[in-house]
């Protein structure tokens, strides 16, 4: 990130951490089941229990993270989360009874569900307008490029050293979070007048459910998650059982997809920005939509080379309309949270995401089982229906949050929507 302000070495300090963090990421999420059946020796049945479990708790602490972000901002609760964390990867080893592996989990989970509203709200104090934006979209493209090097090094781990490689991680996994705090510790934010704690009258989440446009926004994102979460959880199965390619094969389509997100992340961002957020992000759900008719079409090519290509072909077009929907997506969501409620409004938005990640397992199986064309129809219309919201809404926010050539306007965010 090229920058002469003085804010600069703050932003880079910022964006390293985001990094490490990310790094972190990339080594635990392939491997959480792996992992934790290593360090804990619980069985496989009492894990998938236990991380339910601690998802749905870490689901319900949302609202008071919230709060927490509004009272001390969103760097102090971001250290606190990765500190969290990383005490929570040092103790894994240590929790082989069932309580303990559960509280551990709960820790962990609650960490991680509590980073991204503190991170974003964390972005919102440092930078404004346009420079937000682009801190966003750097954040978002590095964070991408971590999580593949993170895996990479949970692979290289496990590779050279067997069962004493899940130790190995979870010691890699608490230094990097440890450090990330530590990094993110050096940033310095001043928080202004603006951003003192609310009165009596305008707190709590209240001014939040009031606000239709934003709860629109949230609904819409939660209808595009489901565009998300079908790489990880449907598109495997629907490219080695439907398709009929190698197994190896959908792990290329996830390289890919991390690759050039990382890569174009910023160009991409900054080629969005000239637009309207909202229109831009519709634009990407309509990409999405073209990506999942192109997708359902793949099983009657059969599984020799052409499909392959064709595969391949697809998920560019797939990465594509999640490049450009998830910069401006984003800066809707930063930019129409008011100062002073921020860590609230981003804990709600949050919930669109958490929420779509844990129903989504279910929902995108029984759609797997009930057929090809069934899967991909119901992730388009989900999709679309999402970016029709966004276009509908975009109408209803004011030029400063719409962006674009609209977006003209400096002038700050108001206190209620």
């Amino acid at each position: 990130m090229r920058s002469t302000s003085p804010e600069a070495p703050a932003r880079r300090r910022f964006i390293a951490a985001s990094f490490v963090d990310a790094i972190g990421d990339g080594i635990y999420v392939p491997l959480t089941m792996l992992f934790v059946h290593s360090l804990t020796g619980q069985s496989l049945t009492a894990i998938g229990t236990g991380l339910t479990l601690a998802g749905l708790g870490a689901l319900a602490s949302m609202p008071a993270i919230g709060v927490l972000i509004d009272r001390f901002g969103g760097k102090r609760v971001y250290i606190g989360a990765l500190a969290l964390r990383a005490v929570g990867f040092a103790l894994y080893p240590l929790a082989t009874t069932y309580p303990a592996f559960l509280a551990v989990a709960l820790t962990v989970a609650v960490a991680m569900w509590a980073s991204a509203p503190a991170q974003q709200s964390l972005i919102g104090d440092m930078a404004q307008g346009a420079e937000r934006d682009r801190l966003l979209a750097w954040n978002r493209s590095l964070r991408n490029g971590g999580m593949g090097f993170g895996a990479l090094a949970a692979a290289a781990m496990l590779a050279f050293d067997g069962e004493s490689g899940y130790l190995a991680a979870a010691l890699a996994l608490a230094g990097a979070f440890a450090a990330a705090a530590l990094l993110v510790a050096l940033v310095p934010v001043r928080r202004t007048a603006t951003d003192a704690p609310e009165t009596p009258t305008k707190a709590g989440y209240r001014a939040v459910l009031a606000d239709r446009p934003y709860l629109a926004l949230t609904v819409a994102n939660f209808l595009i998650c489901f565009g998300y979460t079908a790489q990880a959880i449907a598109l495997p199965v629907f490219l080695t059982r439907d398709v009929g390619i190698p197994d190896a094969m959908a792990g290329v389509v996830f390289a890919v997809n991390t690759a050039l997100i990382a890569g174009l992340g910023v160009p991409v961002a900054r080629l969005m920005s000239r637009a309207r957020r909202g229109r831009g992000a519709a634009l990407g759900t309509a990409v999405f939509a073209l990506s999942f008719a192109a997708f359902a079409f793949l099983p009657a090519l059969g599984s020799g080379a052409v499909a392959i290509i064709a595969v391949l072909a697809v998920a560019v077009v797939y990465t594509a309309g999640e490049l450009i929907h998830s910069a401006p997506a984003q800066s809707l969501s930063v930019q129409a949270a008011p100062d002073r409620t921020r860590g609230r409004y981003l804990a709600v938005y949050q919930l669109s995401w958490s929420v779509c990640r844990t129903v989504a397992p279910m929902i995108l199986g029984l759609l797997l089982d009930a057929g090809t064309w069934q899967l991909w129809t119901a992730l388009a219309v989900a999709v679309l229906a999402g970016g029709f919201i966004l276009l509908r809404t975009e109408k209803a926010l004011p030029a400063h949050v719409v962006g674009g050539p609209a977006g003209v306007s400096t002038k700050p965010v108001p206190a209620t929507a």
